[in-house]
């Protein structure tokens, strides 16, 4: 009987061990903080300001394309 009980609870403590669906869920959660702060310092920077001129200057090149008359 505790030969049954002991080996019971090895084969839980292992198949426990080997189960790594939390530790991926942790990896996906740091690979997405990570992805989100850089994506975050790079719109809040230099590039964001870059990209907020060109998206005006389309902008205004399309608005005066579409006031001239043929």
């Amino acid at each position: 009987m505790l030969t049954k009980a002991f080996v019971a609870a090895q084969s839980a403590f292992y198949s426990f061990k080997n189960d790594e669906r939390g530790v991926t869920a942790i990896e996906y959660a740091i690979i997405g903080v990570a992805i989100s702060a850089i994506v975050l310092a790079v719109f809040n920077g230099d590039l964001g300001n870059a990209l907020d001129n060109a998206m005006g200057t389309i902008e205004t090149n399309i608005n005066s394309a579409n006031n001239t008359t043929p």
